[in-house]
């Protein structure tokens, strides 16, 4: 049975399915009692002749499969595609499920599988999506319990022309009876020789030190990269990527794994007696539990596995074109985004009408494009301690309401933007007063608080429709241009009052609702920017994406500090969902001082925005903005949709330097940064990637010359910096 496109085939002698395109290869095999093999995911193979089979061994201590006498075959050892407790595979399992009379015991085996042309799609999820479905083929492999008619769904879809995989997982209850989901993971991957792929690399960090790059060995035992907030956070990324040590920027094999999910998750890596190296990852088994009905089924979310064998630069670039191309949705998608002013740290809550007015005046003589105004607009709101729930203006403290100050921002000529947090609430709140079961908590018990908020139960329909009606309110009677949506705090007391027994299910069904709410409002007004933040980047990942086409990449708008945050995030995530302002200095978060310039310099590495008072602005600083804001406008599509290279790492030295290259290779723009000084400076070099090597190039500021390859292969000096935390932007065009 071969497809059309032959992405994907069964041989059926061999029993070996192949997924394969120009640039990867995903090999798997029905082994003997039926029982489902990894073979190999890498580089595309021009053809396989199933000659690398599993070799059999009687090991001690590892048992036997069920109903095969062949002590040498024991799924201890095997390479498998999915496993579950109870098969005497010891090592850890992506799948536990618990029957009625408590047993934990399943025995999967290989059922039937089918081959599709597109890609299905998931209900109730961000996902991955086709434009055609010639783009992409699936195969969906169903594996079954020997002994109960519960079935599990293994779905892997490729496209024609990129170096990814798309997995997820469906159980099927038909059992006759309910069954407890405690784990179900999106994905598994084991690998015979974890000498291919011997560390990883991840992206932990905190509040205002989002996504720090972190590579280490992978040793004998487990280890664990997970998020039990609530969210996919600022303390661990969604986004792991398994590399050889010998792996770089520019050489060497990396595969990331790349969750499309918001909420609690876990990558487990478990390194076994003989060197092998299994890895699951998905929804995070911590407090998870889910009752399925007879006749049911419970789909997980994605994953995006990306394959690269010229380093990490590559895997990125494939993670990167995926998300912007074929996760991210809406108007936007492509559009050029604006360059805006927020008020948050001009004015915190403190803010009148003329106030307003005024950054809005300076805004626009500045060559500024969108004026956001951000917390301290509704209920009562004067303070982070009050209002949240209550989504209506606060009458008196704008002269003309919130319609005033947004028709004179309209008025002269910049767009207008309002923060948000709906998924919020104040116990000094009318939504409270009114409404004190909505908020997420045991009956009985005092919940614990965050920033004097709480969380409300978004699991709950009648609780998501009293906010979106308020939203559609506000949205309907006011002309919004752009919304940030905002998550401030970690989620606690995960109870919900509709729940009953079932509270396992608490913190993925609130998941769930946040992405119900969100599809409704960006389907209803999808002439909106909708950005996507969570103190920051607490929420930063490619679940968001889907809705959110951009995010508020960290609170932390120190230059020096978004240097590695923004090194960091690009692992992963493409330059136009990364938010980047420039700031007051000494800045809010560290108290640093730098210069406009290479504040400037550090913001346009991402979606350009100010975040400080216009208003007290000196004149040779506001030439300096005018003349940034000009520039990024002549940079901006190729820094938002170019080709994105990491040439030097701030977490690996004194220095930074990255660039972007437009997709005709006809302009180029880099990014030099040094942090600290020395009275007997290094003098440190760059070579640029990217470029058409046989092409001219000027840069534009001093006119000289260079051929592409020249810069790529000589290279160029950093300038003679003067000083702590200087930088330098160079724009290159093709002559």
């Amino acid at each position: 049975m071969r497809s059309k496109k032959n992405l994907i085939s069964f041989d059926k002698k061999s029993r070996v399915f192949e997924l394969t395109n120009s640039e990867i290869t995903y090999l798997m095999k029905i082994e003997e009692s039926e029982v489902l093999a990894h073979i190999y995911f890498g580089k595309c193979v021009a053809g396989y002749g199933d000659k690398k089979n599993y070799p059999r061994r009687d090991r001690g201590f590892s048992g036997d499969v069920p109903l095969n006498a062949d002590r040498s075959f024991s799924k201890d050892t095997l390479p498998q595609e999915y496993s579950t407790n109870g098969e005497m595979d010891f090592r850890t399992p992506a799948s536990i499920i618990r029957r009625r009379n408590g047993s934990t015991l399943l025995d999967l085996r290989f059922d039937s599988y089918s081959i599709q042309q597109g890609k299905p799609r998931l209900t109730g999820l961000p996902q991955a999506y086709i434009l055609a479905e010639e783009e992409a083929e699936t195969l969906i492999i169903t594996l079954k319990d020997r002994e109960l008619a519960i079935y599990i769904d293994l779905l892997y879809t490729i496209y024609t022309d990129r170096a990814v995989i798309i997995r997820s997982v469906n159980v099927r209850n038909e059992s006759g009876e309910p069954i407890q989901i405690e784990k179900l993971a999106s994905l598994q991957l084991d690998f015979t020789n974890s000498g291919r792929f011997n560390e990883v690399i991840a992206l932990p960090g905190a509040h205002v030190q989002e996504r720090q790059i972190s590579r280490q060995a992978i040793t004998s035992g487990r280890k664990v990269i997970e998020s039990r907030r609530g969210t996919s956070s600022h303390h661990m990324n969604s986004f792991i990527a398994v590399v050889d040590k010998h792996t770089t920027e520019f050489t060497g094999e990396a595969i990331g794994i790349n969750f499309v999910y918001s909420g609690n998750h876990a990558f487990e890596l478990e390194k076994d007696a003989i060197d092998q190296l299994r890895i699951v990852g998905g929804i995070n088994s911590h407090l998870f539990s889910w009752k399925l009905a007879s006749g049911k089924s419970f789909q997980t979310p994605e994953m995006i596995l990306s394959y690269s064998a010229q380093g990490l630069n590559k895997m990125s670039q494939v993670n990167h074109r995926l998300l912007r191309e074929r996760v991210a949705r809406g108007r936007f998608q492509y559009k050029e985004r604006p360059i805006l002013v927020n008020n948050w740290e001009a004015t915190y809550f403190d803010f009148t009408s003329e106030k307003l007015h005024a950054i809005v005046d300076e805004a626009k003589e500045l060559g500024i494009e969108m004026f956001v105004l951000d917390d301290g607009w509704f209920g009562k709101r004067d303070s982070d301690n009050s209002s949240l729930g209550d989504w209506f203006e606060y009458q008196g403290k704008l002269k003309n309401g919130l319609k005033g100050i947004a028709d004179y921002v309209h008025q002269q000529g910049l767009q207008f933007g309002l923060w948000l947090e709906p998924e919020m609430i104040s116990i000094d709140s009318e939504l409270y007063r009114k409404h004190p079961d909505y908020l997420m908590q045991e009956p009985g018990r005092t919940p614990s608080s965050s920033r004097d908020q709480h969380v409300l139960d978004f699991s709950r329909e009648e609780v998501r429709q009293v906010i979106e009606k308020q939203l559609r309110s506000i949205l309907d009677t006011v002309e919004i241009d752009y919304i940030k949506w905002d998550m401030n705090r970690s989620l606690s007391d995960p109870f919900s009052a509709a729940l009953g027994e079932n509270q396992g299910e608490v913190m993925h069904r609130y998941m769930l609702g946040v992405y119900e709410l969100m599809e409704h409002l960006i389907a209803d007004y999808p002439e909106i920017l909708w950005e996507g933040c969570s103190g920051g980047g607490g929420r930063f990942d490619a679940g968001l994406i889907y809705y959110m086409s951009q995010s508020w990449t960290s609170d932390n708008t120190d230059a020096v500090e978004r240097m590695r945050i923004q090194y960091g995030t690009s692992l992963a995530y493409p330059v136009s969902a990364m938010t980047a302002h420039v700031s007051a200095s000494p800045n809010h978060q560290t108290g640093r001082e730098t210069s406009l310039k290479t504040r400037g310099d550090v913001a346009m590495g991402g979606v350009l925005g100010y975040e400080l008072d216009l208003t007290q602005l000196t004149e040779e600083e506001k030439r300096i903005t005018r003349l940034q804001i000009e520039h990024y406008r002549q940079l901006r599509q190729t820094v938002q949709y170019g080709e994105f290279y990491r040439l030097s790492s701030p977490f690996e030295g004194n220095t930074a330097a990255w660039m972007f290259v437009s997709p005709n290779k006809e302009e180029a723009v880099l990014f030099l940064g040094r942090i600290l000084a020395s009275a007997q400076p290094v003098f440190n070099e760059v070579r640029l990637a990217g470029l058409e090597e046989s092409a001219v190039y000027v840069e534009k500021k001093t006119g000289n010359k260079f051929s592409g390859s020249e810069l790529m292969t000589v290279g160029l000096y950093y300038p003679d910096f003067y000083g702590d935390f200087q930088t330098e932007l160079l724009y290159f065009t093709k002559i």
